[in-house]
């Protein structure tokens, strides 16, 4: 009878030293990045002005951009609003009475091929996000970090909080600092994308935690690497699967969603790669950094008929 071929199990562990040093480089400069250069910050949480201007044709977005921006409007974001004869032109300038006769002007001017450009509307943009909602917002995502602490210690083990959080926190902070670096507009769209990786990411640290916790329960004279390399092995094809099917829907909305959703799909194309990373080389390193072993995930068996002092 043919012996049964063994499973093949990958050593994922053998570079977590090597990604532990990317992870340290990568947040060391994206907190420099946002210390230095700060997070570009739409007029959802600046304010600004807010052009609409209609077409007898279709607009030629692209066309408009250009010229706004060799204007000296490199702010300026460009939508079509309603229709494709209708635009909208945000930007982060206070407003004046003569903002929108300027900007409709320069559109006669450069994009001669329609002279039926005409000024709908001007007005002034307030902030969505004020100072002090955005600051609750960052106590109620360190709120939430607590309690998500809380519940995986109770639902596994303390170590493995420890890792899930820190994989939170790495993924935040690395998204963060390439929104900064680069000087992507930082829009409400955007932080909905940043939740979004939160929940991704921490749902696959869990699955991962799982399964992790079930090996080292079975898996009894293997070491901690083992068992920590067999259960990211047990569960690479489903990761795969699942970051992959998300990939190409956002890839999908990245270059056909258009200019609205345009950053959303960039953060969360950013953020499914990081967190599927940060699952492997984040929490179930730092697992083997606390120096996980069996003994921390064994269950009391109590016979029946003793007494445990500890029990109700």
């Amino acid at each position: 009878m043919a012996k049964s071929k063994e499973k093949k199990v990958y050593n994922f562990m053998r570079l977590r030293y090597a990604a532990q040093a990317l992870s340290g480089l990568l947040i060391v400069l994206s907190i420099w990045s946002l210390a230095v250069n700060q997070l570009n910050f739409g007029l959802d949480f600046t304010g600004g002005t807010l052009i609409e201007v209609g077409y007898e044709k279709p607009a030629d977005l692209n066309a408009i951009r250009d010229v706004m921006v060799e204007a000296g409007y490199e702010d300026a974001v460009v939508v079509q609003f309603g229709n494709e004869q209708d635009v909208l032109i945000r930007m982060q300038r206070g407003f004046t009475d003569t903002l929108g006769d300027e900007v409709l002007t320069l559109l006669r001017n450069n994009i001669a091929e329609d002279d039926g450009i005409e000024l709908r509307r001007v007005e002034f943009v307030g902030p969505q996000v004020g100072d002090e909602l955005r600051d609750q917002g960052g106590l109620a995502m360190l709120a939430a970090l607590g309690i998500i602490m809380i519940y995986i210690a109770l639902r596994f083990q303390f170590k493995f909080s420890v890792g899930a959080v820190a994989a939170l926190a790495h993924d935040v902070i690395i998204t963060l600092g390439f929104f900064s670096f680069f000087q992507v507009n930082f829009d409400l769209t955007v932080l909905a994308a940043l939740l979004a990786v939160i929940g991704y990411s921490l749902n696959d640290t869990i699955v991962v935690a799982d399964r992790i916790r079930e090996n080292f329960r079975t898996m009894r004279k293997s070491t901690p690497i083992e068992v920590i390399n067999t259960a990211l092995t047990d569960t690479l094809s489903r990761t795969l699967v699942t970051s992959l099917t998300t990939v190409m829907v956002l890839l999908a909305l990245f270059y056909f969603g258009g200019e609205i959703i345009h950053s959303f799909a960039e953060a969360l194309l950013l953020g499914v790669a990081i967190g599927t990373y940060s699952s492997i080389y984040v929490a179930a390193s730092i697992l083997l950094s606390m120096n996980i072993t069996h003994e921390d995930l064994i269950i009391e068996v109590v016979k029946e008929g003793e007494y445990v002092d500890d029990m109700p």
